[in-house]
């Protein structure tokens, strides 16, 4: 029955949070956004006291739950894991805990979050990784299966669904996530718990209090007659079956070994296992163990699926493709070189967008305007920023300051946004279609929200010649729409210049 409880509570939030990262409308974060906050890292950034106080409480009553039930990359390996199984059973074997590579990357990991080395951190982090798993590897297919929807609704006159754009925002965010993936998924098909009990800081660090669990599994030993079906079936290789001990550290109380012990000699309870006297102790070393058939010389199998993830990414390109008025190709915009970059309105600064930042990805994949998009830049690689090739911030959208559960950019009302300045706009020339073309357009000003930009004559002494935008900073927000709505190509003629630290006009 516990098993039974803690898979369906599993699957609730394992389903839930991959929604999250799919769902492009944002509509499911009202519900469920709760789930993304009470993840480890992103309560312990976003200084949360009472999630971390409640994470911790469970981990002293329960062992590592969280692992099994609360975190989705624990839960992702499961179900790699339990794939695995259904083609070998009882694969696994005890193993002893590697305690310094566990207790070294967590200092990496560490040391890493202090110096603000973000790579690093968002590479460990459980959570993180599997967010951008599902925001780069999975994301697509669920777009593209929402954009055959759209097309054939609209078939029958029906706008149910509308199409989205599918395209990658980070080349170097998308290989890190799929060699994160297939790395996991190799783990896990192999050897179960393997990252969760070696790398992953979090597990370390409620490993580390597991210890101390009141409720726990344990061994009877009066009823155990030796079969180490438990430790065959432990995918964090924790239980000694000679030894009948168990590792606290590594156990994530999945209950497998409850359910596979044929004795009743595992329980999950509080108080200590009744202990085999000498003489039946004695008498069971010389009864040979029932089933202790263990299985060995078997080869283990390669998983080599998985490959075929990416062969999106030669074919995005083709949804990329706009042509103007069905004759010719509209050049794409090139990201202009910005001194200082760009981060959304709420993350007040960018010291705090990479102190709090844990690369999950989650802004990014409820942006509805496709602003924003992971850094490439190796310093903050994987921290979002923004862009306004193929939109811009509008004033109204607070999307990705509602859902961001580690504080990196804060809850902003649309009011505040309007009169919060990430950055100014600045006219590039040489680039304006007045000069390289001669003709009027002034779409920067028709389009800014705020009236920060005014169109004077280019010779002020000639009353005929063509206009210029002149830009009030005072008054300019950065939003960007002035930069995504300017006809020159395949650089801007204005562009937004970022302010390491927000102001408000």
């Amino acid at each position: 029955m516990l098993r039974k409880i803690r898979i369906a509570v599993a699957t609730l939030f394992f389903t839930m949070i991959t929604l999250l990262f799919l769902d492009f409308t944002g509509t499911l974060h009202a519900w469920f956004g709760w789930m993304a906050q009470v993840q480890f890292l992103p309560a312990l950034l976003a200084v949360n006291a009472g999630i971390l106080v409640l994470l911790l409480l469970l981990t002293v009553l329960f062992g590592r739950v969280y692992c099994s039930v609360i975190c989705p990359l624990g839960v992702f390996q499961d179900v790699v894991s339990w794939t695995a199984a259904r083609r070998r059973k009882n694969r696994f074997a005890y193993s002893r805990a590697l305690a310094w590579l566990r207790y070294g990357v967590l200092a990496l990991f560490v040391v890493a979050m202090v110096a603000h080395f973000k790579p690093v951190a968002a590479l460990l982090a459980p959570y993180s990784a599997y967010g951008r798993i599902v925001s780069n590897l999975f994301a697509p297919f669920y777009q593209w299966g929402n954009n055959l929807m759209a097309y054939l609704a609209e078939r029958m006159d029906s706008y149910a669904f509308y199409t989205v754009d599918v395209w990658v925002k980070s080349g170097a965010t998308l290989a890190v996530a799929a060699v994160t993936c297939v790395v996991l998924v190799v783990l896990a098909w192999r050897n179960g718990r393997t990252y969760c009990n070696t790398i992953c800081p979090v597990g370390t660090i409620l490993g580390f209090v597991s210890r101390f669990a009141i409720f726990k599994p344990r061994i009877d030993t009066s009823k155990c007659n030796g079969c180490g079906l438990c430790a065959r079936n432990c995918k964090a290789s924790c239980i000694d079956a000679k030894a009948h001990e168990i590792d606290y550290s590594r156990c994530v109380a999945c209950m497998d070994c409850l359910g596979k012990c044929r004795q009743g000699a595992i329980a999950f309870s509080h108080k200590p296992a009744a202990k085999r006297d000498s003489a039946d102790a004695g008498a069971a070393a010389v009864k040979p163990a029932a089933g202790a058939d263990v299985q060995s010389g078997t080869s283990r199998r390669k998983f080599l699926s998985l490959v075929g993830v990416m062969a999106y990414a030669a074919t995005v390109r083709a949804q990329e493709k706009k042509v103007d008025g069905g004759l010719a190709v509209i050049e794409d915009k090139k990201i202009p070189n910005r001194t200082t970059p760009l981060t959304p309105p709420g993350s007040l600064a960018a010291r705090n967008m990479e102190a709090h930042c844990t690369g999950c990805q989650l802004c990014v994949a409820v942006c509805p305007n496709q602003v924003l998009r992971p850094s490439g830049k190796l310093m903050t690689l994987m921290v979002p920023e923004m862009s306004y090739e193929r939109g811009y911030c509008r004033p109204e959208c607070t999307k990705c300051s509602e859902v961001c559960p580690a504080g990196a950019i804060r809850p902003i009302t649309a009011a505040d946004k309007a009169a919060t300045q990430i950055g100014h706009a600045v006219w590039i020339a040489e680039n304006c279609v007045v000069n390289t073309d001669g003709v009027d357009c002034g779409n920067c000003a028709r389009h800014c929200p705020t009236g920060a930009i005014h169109m004077v004559h280019k010779n002020p002494d000639q009353p005929d010649s063509p206009l210029i935008p002149v830009v009030n900073e005072e008054r300019c927000i950065g939003c960007g729409a002035c930069e995504n709505l300017c006809p020159s190509r395949p650089f801007s003629a204005i562009y937004v210049e970022g302010h390491r630290r927000h102001r408000t006009i």
